[in-house]
């Protein structure tokens, strides 16, 4: 693996240290942001809430407000419809709770993902309104695409507000005759609130709304505290994989203080079955891997309904029960992706072994989880993957790509044969006829050879600073802290940390894997190690001096924090 050390300004660093307090490994780290001034490294380090813009800074706010209000006033039927994912669970979860708040009971409706597929379908929406026939429809985490859908709504007289962050596909007609609020469709980047999930967008809509209320001396407005809602914004914008910068950092920032402290009966139940305590600090990695994987669980294998139910839920027990039972799908979702995964693998080893990328395709492969699978195979194998289950006769799945490779490119030109598809450069979905897999898997292996002219990127680890053993203090730990929360965007800084001996390794777990081992420092004696991937005998003999490429953090557990490592590479001195 390719160590790159990414180029900073020196004297901005210094700047930085000088002024804010930081040691200079932590100074560096923020001198490799997009932080160019003084002024701008002080409200990174010091993410405000004063500091959001106004809600009806974005296009389309003002009228899906009126929208809205003129529907709570009237006591209209009013139908949320959501998405499956974290991402429009809290959305949904959000604003059917603000409008339970004023009395307003609208019915919530999220697709079936097996049977009715993703986002605003039209055999989604038949269903919900077999109960009843809404006056408005609300979606959101979706329907920015949705021309058919929102044209069958109108038809029968039913207003549509849309408040999403899916980009349209290039060259397709944004639906008309309803209210978009989504900055990927009016407003460019640059702006504040560009890198916004849906459940970002949900809550500047509900900021909107109250601000609209209060000007008309509405009592209830001033009683809601539209802060208590950032612990849901935290979990759908760390879920959803956005940038953790900008709006988004001041959200998670303040959101993950509220998580520590959550009063939220729903959640309280997930913490237990994640193993969460309450009071202890909640990170990022707590939310992608412990609390998030049991939300999207049901809608990956049965209904979102469920953890929707349990988010806006005060009983007790009931919020117990469905935490179980998520914690329960979510150990079926492990271990048919471990299933699918040992299958995809021995299918590259015997067939595609020297393919410049993969199509993967198993008829009794779950749609729902193949693509952790994908990324689980370009983590492995470093290519291209697309990973294909089935579904009602169509072959369908998603697709992880390499830093450099765009899967848009590649599979543009392919369009002709596939049922739908759409995604970003690094990730995609789509869905084909089977019988035109290996027609797909020839184009796809050609595109790639034409953009990579026959070389694959090789493997590279972004170095964040050099520093040596005298830097690992609690000093830098407390300055790290202050950079966080960490994650798309603003990722956990990866220290080259030189001369340093690893000592007692020892395997971690049964399989004989994974390592534990100590780095004696300084300042803080012996330093804990983990080396995920690296059995003992992997690692460097002890008393001998490397490089190591690793994290550096607090590890807390059962309310005592230790300083840890997580080892990542290493290369011998020089």
């Amino acid at each position: 693996m390719r160590w790159i050390h990414a180029p900073f300004d020196a004297g901005r660093a210094r700047e930085f240290a000088r002024a804010t307090g930081l040691c200079r490994p932590a100074a560096e780290v923020l001198a490799r942001h997009s932080v160019g001034s003084l002024e701008e490294a002080e409200a990174f380090l010091d993410p405000r809430l004063a500091s959001l813009t106004d809600p009806f800074s974005l296009t389309g706010m003002d009228a899906a407000v009126d929208r809205l209000l003129a529907a709570m006033h009237k006591g209209e039927d009013i139908l949320v419809f959501g998405d499956y994912d974290v991402d429009g669970v809290t959305s949904t979860v959000i604003l059917v709770d603000f409008l339970n708040r004023y009395g307003i009971y609208p019915r919530y409706i999220v697709p079936r993902r097996l049977e009715e597929g993703y986002g605003l379908s039209l055999i989604a929406l038949q269903r919900a309104l077999e109960e009843a026939v809404p006056s408005l429809v609300v979606a959101v985490d979706c329907g920015t695409g949705s021309n058919e859908p929102i044209a069958w709504l109108r038809q029968q007289g039913i207003d549509v507000v849309i408040l999403d962050h899916h980009t349209p596909k290039e060259g397709s007609p944004l639906p008309t005759d309803c209210v978009i609020v989504n900055p990927h469709v009016h407003d460019g980047e640059g702006n504040p609130w560009f890198d916004l999930c849906a459940v970002g967008i949900v809550f500047k809509f509900v900021h909107a709304l109250l601000k609209r209320l209060r000007e008309a001396d509405d009592p209830l407005a001033y009683k809601i505290r539209l802060k208590d809602y950032l612990d849901l914004v935290a979990l759908g914008t760390i879920a959803d994989l956005v940038p953790l910068t900008g709006e988004n950092r001041i959200f998670v920032s303040h959101g993950l203080r509220l998580l520590r402290e959550t009063h939220r009966t729903g959640l309280c139940a997930l913490f237990e079955v994640g193993g969460v305590r309450l009071g202890d600090e909640i990170t990022p990695f707590d939310v992608s891997f412990r609390i998030g994987p049991r939300i999207n669980a049901s809608g990956r294998l049965a209904d979102a309904r469920e953890p929707i139910e349990m988010l806006l839920s005060e009983d007790w027990r009931k919020c117990r029960a469905t935490a179980q039972e998520l914690d329960g799908f979510n150990r079926d979702r492990q271990r048919i992706e471990r299933a699918i995964a040992e299958e995809a693998v021995a299918m590259i080893e015997d067939r595609f072994s020297d393919a410049p990328g993969f199509i993967l395709y198993g008829p009794d492969w779950h749609p729902g989880v193949v693509g952790i699978v994908a990324s689980r195979i370009v983590n492995k194998f470093n290519r291209p993957a697309l990973v294909l289950g089935e579904e009602s006769g169509q072959a369908k799945g998603s697709g992880r790509s390499v830093e450099g490779i765009d899967l848009v490119q590649i599979l543009n030109p392919c369009a002709d044969i596939l049922e739908s598809w759409g995604g970003h450069p690094m990730a995609v979905g789509l869905t084909v006829d089977p019988a035109f897999i290996p027609e797909l898997r020839e184009r796809f292996c050609a595109g790639l050879v034409e953009v990579t002219q026959g070389v694959m990127p090789e493997p590279t680890l972004t170095v964040s600073t050099v520093i040596g053993l005298e830097d690992l203090t609690e000093t830098l730990l407390a300055d790290l802290s202050r950079l966080a929360p960490f994650g798309q965007g603003n990722p956990e800084p990866v220290f080259h940390l030189r001369g340093a001996m690893i000592e007692n390794a020892q395997p971690l777990g049964q399989t004989g894997l994974h390592s534990r081992f100590f780095v004696r420092t300084p300042a803080l004696g012996n330093v804990s190690g983990l080396a995920w991937g690296w059995a003992p005998e992997k690692l460097p003999s002890s008393g001998s001096p490397v490089d190591l490429a690793v994290r550096f953090s607090w590890n807390s557990w059962q309310g005592r924090k230790s300083p840890r490592l997580t080892l990542l590479d290493w290369r011998r001195v020089g």
